[in-house]
């Protein structure tokens, strides 16, 4: 099966998890989260694939989410209107992503994507 790998390319992690998956030879289709940011729909589909609350999908180390002041304001948005921010710049989403099947994997956890992947 070909996965979608959502990164960015300057990220450390991303690098990372593109070597990983590389050497264990895991097709995948790359797409940069920058130059394509993820529609809410998407956004949608992957909370519900991931089983994950919203919030892990912020990109929380990230300078626009700190530039934003979003770790108070976050408290008083609906799902909704997170998914709606989510949606205008692809730099407030945690990375890397791969879309599995049946799953999304949300960060670059070794064995987490060992099981899924491997």
């Amino acid at each position: 099966m070909k996965y979608l790998f959502i990164c960015y390319p300057k990220c450390s992690t991303c690098k990372k998890a593109k070597k990983w998956l590389d050497e264990n030879n895991i097709e995948y289709e790359e797409r940069n989260i920058k130059e394509n940011s993820p529609t809410e729909n998407e956004l949608r589909e992957w909370i519900f694939k991931s089983k994950y609350p919203i919030k892990k999908l912020f990109n929380t180390s990230g300078n626009l989410y700190k530039e934003l002041g979003l770790k108070d304001k976050l408290l008083d948005m609906s799902e909704d209107e997170k998914i709606i921010l989510l949606a205008t710049d692809g730099m407030l989403v945690k990375r890397p992503i791969v879309i599995c099947e049946d799953d999304v994997l949300v960060g670059f956890k070794e064995d987490e994507w060992k099981s899924v992947l491997v």
